[in-house]
């Protein structure tokens, strides 16, 4: 398989995970294996053979002790595809877990679909907002019942 489908190929299993998080987030199917399981593993498994099968060749140099040695493993190819693909199994695993503890808070699956969207753009950015609308929907519950 080359490089081009494998892109592909895992950009495609991230997006079924991403639109059963937005479109039905309650299903079975989705909150428990599609998102948070099966995508990131499969995903996942795609990057653990990329980085066994080329960290190993990288140019000297490369490494993760630098931002200039992160640039050379990103000139190789494979393991600039195998960074992306880091992104995209740890965007969605916080996407399904953003989805469930919504659910789990009692926050409206509305208010959460801007966080999945930021999550997916912006990886840290979307949890962040997650945690900020979590934080005014608890404040928002405190203030009520303090005045129950």
């Amino acid at each position: 398989m080359s490089l081009e489908q494998l892109f592909s190929l895992c950009g495609s299993l991230s997006m079924i995970g991403w639109l059963g998080l937005a479109l039905a987030p309650r299903w079975h199917v989705t909150r428990d294996w599609a998102a948070p399981v099966i995508a990131p593993v499969i995903i996942g498994a795609v990057y653990v053979w990329l980085m066994m099968n080329n960290f190993p060749s990288a140019p000297e140099g490369a490494g993760f002790d630098s931002l200039a040695g992160v640039a050379l493993l990103f000139s190789v190819p494979e393991l600039l595809l195998a960074g992306w693909i880091h992104y995209l199994a740890f965007d969605l695993f916080v996407g399904a877990w953003e989805v469930k503890d919504a659910q789990q808070a009692g926050i409206h699956h509305l208010a959460v679909i801007p966080c999945l969207f930021a999550t997916l753009m912006f990886g840290p950015g979307g949890l962040v907002l997650y945690w900020i609308i979590k934080l005014t929907y608890r404040v928002i519950h405190q203030m009520r019942a303090s005045e129950a």
